[in-house]
């Protein structure tokens, strides 16, 4: 990473240098709640591993999804898993994570959400 480049969200809260709501944790990967999520129940599943995204590394891909998958199967309820790579595809944090998202008949939200463009998240933002 670049000098003057702002350390990773996501690498800081696994590290514990920064707090976040935790969900669950397993070896592999971590499960917040994101500030500002789109609907009541939003979690983000997040490896412990720094890959940009989805196609960076399959294998730990692989396991993040699992571990979402998981937590999806205890929560229990109908539900969004979703990942993007690249800014177009409305990534906005540059390490692989998942939004598991709970849904129900008429929750008003419009997948895919409109992305902000030109928005990047910090610790605060998370």
């Amino acid at each position: 990473m670049p000098d003057n480049a702002a350390p990773c969200p996501f690498c800081e809260i696994i590290a514990g240098r920064a707090p976040a709501a935790v969900v669950r944790e397993w070896p592999d990967t971590i499960a917040i709640l994101p500030r500002g999520g789109v609907h009541p129940g939003h979690v983000l599943v997040i490896p412990r591993r720094h890959v940009v995204d989805y196609a960076d590394d399959p294998d730990v891909t692989g396991a993040s999804a699992r571990r979402a998958a998981q937590l999806g199967r205890a929560l229990g309820v109908q539900s969004n898993l979703i990942t993007s790579a690249g800014e177009d595809a409305t990534q906005t944090v540059m390490h692989l994570h998942w939004h598991l998202i709970p849904r129900a008949a008429h929750d008003d939200i419009t997948l895919p959400w409109p992305n902000r463009r030109g928005i990047r998240h910090t610790q605060e933002t998370l």
